[in-house]
């Protein structure tokens, strides 16, 4: 074989061996760090007396994205939270454990009203906070958001999870 044709396979081996290994660490970095997945960013809008508000909201609809959920973020912008998708409808239950910002719990009905606000959570509690109700999905946004829109039980969430009744 000749010397210049073995170093040119060699080269492209050693290339295809560095390519494989890089995707072979971006895939091991996704499977370990389910937050390193690029979450789906959907837009919601939510009807009050004063107003529509929208935000920009990340799913959470597999059971590791709604354990993880806003786990050890250390900010949430105004405007933008993340969605929780139960369905179908029932009794939830959540927690504050590993979060480090406090935030606002809008549990909402499968009609897409809301049944229950949890305002201003508690930063890292375990205590649980109930729906108090069936609820089909949870807006969790930063705390306060709920008192400065003037977001209230019985306003209407515009979502494609919720059913327009």
């Amino acid at each position: 074989m000749n010397f210049a044709l073995m170093v040119a396979r060699l080269r492209i081996g050693g290339r295809l061996m560095m390519l494989l290994a890089a995707v072979s660490a971006v895939v091991v970095t996704l499977c370990i760090n389910p937050a390193a997945r690029a979450a789906s960013i959907q837009p919601l809008e939510i009807a009050t007396k004063s107003g529509v508000r929208v935000f920009s909201v990340e799913m959470a609809t597999t059971e590791e994205e709604k354990t993880q959920g806003l786990m050890y973020r250390k900010e949430l912008p105004d405007g933008k939270g993340m969605l929780f998708d139960f369905s179908p409808e029932q009794q939830i239950s959540m927690w504050m454990k590993n979060t480090y910002i406090s935030l606002d719990m809008i549990f909402i009905r499968a009609d897409g009203r809301i049944l229950r606000i949890a305002e201003n959570t508690e930063p890292l509690s375990t205590r649980i906070i109930s729906s108090g109700g069936l609820a089909k999905g949870v807006l969790e946004v930063i705390a306060g958001t709920a008192q400065k829109y003037g977001i209230q039980p019985g306003d209407r969430v515009a979502h494609p999870l919720f059913s327009k009744r």
